[in-house]
């Protein structure tokens, strides 16, 4: 397993947000570090992955060490058997590219890689980096995260990019490498996606970021608000933040009456930061108010609870005592599809159990313009019923 992480002050994976406000970095320096049950997740995600991907290509854990340590991680309560298969996803996803190389490439698991030539003290830990004697080197990140609204792009993704300046200065002198190619594999959301570029615009990417990186580090530069400020450890007190949200008259409607489509679209624009937001500051409150501290206005209180049996068997025998026929204390339902399909496996699912099972079209959802998938409008919807409708009848 991979030794206890270290952080540097500019890492590659909050750079999205010091290149976009840098005095974020020193501004947030001292806060405290909180966890959530997502974070925690994707950690031991992680870990699988990097067992896995050492077995199958480091050597550095034999089969017994193997069994043992993926039994441990199995064993905690975070971990659900779905992870099995999200899991595979990636790993199957590092053997394909490693297959694709003519020659055996050479493939580092947790690499830890410093950009510290463009960024101050710069340095992160790449999941898998694959390179092959043809001067292709290939960078996966592994995410686990399943909310749609982090869902991560490839394309000059700035975490990526600063992995891929330190991998070539790591491993530029042994392998000649001329092209990087940065893949996300964040397979709850069914997202695989690679950006290419030659090594020499990256360096010049590299370049343009150092003046950004100093003002980072000497905790200089202007306070912006944006997307970058979700996982910033500030986002529920930063005061500009909150500026950019309680600013309403900067909506600037033109119509006395009827907002325009432009103004709607720029009013669900900033509702949305308004509402994420919110929540972090309502999340930051209630932590300060259970820790013992005053937010005038407000406590901590427990929330709504429902009625549950200490133990279900004594409960029921109790009632079978009472009178209640058995039959009456059960429900017959039948299980949920993706039950059947861990039951069966996917493939003797798939073999048995496919050819009766349709995917209907979702119900229709705002989706911002970036979003990948087609634009429908009310004709489209329908025809698209109708299509799964008549489907489903034959």
């Amino acid at each position: 397993m991979s030794a206890p992480e270290r952080h540097a002050l500019l890492s590659a994976s909050s750079a999205n947000r010091w290149l976009n406000c840098p005095p974020s970095a020193r501004f947030a320096e001292h806060l405290p570090d909180r966890t959530s049950e997502a974070a925690e997740e994707g950690r031991l995600a992680h870990a699988m992955g990097e067992l896995y991907l050492r077995k199958r290509y480091t050597m550095a854990i034999g089969p017994k060490k193997f069994s043992s340590e993926l039994k441990k991680i199995k064993a905690l309560p975070l971990y659900k058997p779905e992870m099995d298969r999200h899991i595979e996803t990636y790993v199957d996803l590092i053997e394909q590219l490693t297959n694709g190389y003519p020659t055996l490439p050479y493939v580092a698991i947790e690499q830890e890689v410093d950009f510290s030539d463009y960024a101050p003290e710069g340095f992160g830990t790449a999941d898998c980096i694959i390179i092959g004697s043809n001067g292709d080197m290939h960078i996966v990140d592994f995410k686990f995260g399943a909310n749609p609204q982090n869902r991560v792009e490839s394309e000059e993704n700035p975490q990526m990019m600063l992995y891929a300046l330190g991998a070539v200065s790591r491993y530029s002198m042994l392998y000649g490498i001329q092209r990087i190619n940065m893949t996300i594999c964040q397979p709850r959301l069914d997202n695989i996606a690679t950006f290419s570029m030659e090594v020499e615009a990256l360096r010049q990417w590299g370049e343009s970021i150092k003046a950004t990186a100093q003002l980072a580090w000497h905790g200089e530069g202007e306070f912006q608000e944006g997307p970058w400020c979700v996982f910033c450890k500030a986002k529920g007190q930063c005061s500009a933040r909150a500026a950019a949200h309680t600013a309403l008259e900067d909506f600037g409607f033109q119509s006395p009456h009827l907002m325009t489509p432009a103004e709607i679209g720029d009013a669900l624009t900033r509702g949305n930061r308004l509402a994420a937001w919110l929540k972090d500051v309502d999340d930051y409150a209630l932590t300060t108010c259970l820790d013992g501290q005053d937010i005038p206005g407000w406590k901590a209180v427990a929330g709504r609870s429902n009625r549950a049996f200490r133990d279900l068997d004594e409960a029921f025998a109790a009632a079978r005592t009472a009178g209640v026929e058995e039959a009456l204390l059960y429900e017959r339902r039948p299980i949920t599809l993706t039950a059947l399909e861990k039951v069966m496996g996917p493939k003797p699912f798939e073999e048995a159990i496919g050819a009766y099972v349709i995917k209907p079209p979702g119900k229709p959802t705002l989706a911002p313009q970036s979003d990948k998938r087609e634009p429908i409008t009310r004709s489209t919807a329908q025809e698209d019923f109708k299509e799964e409708t008549n489907h489903g009848q034959q």
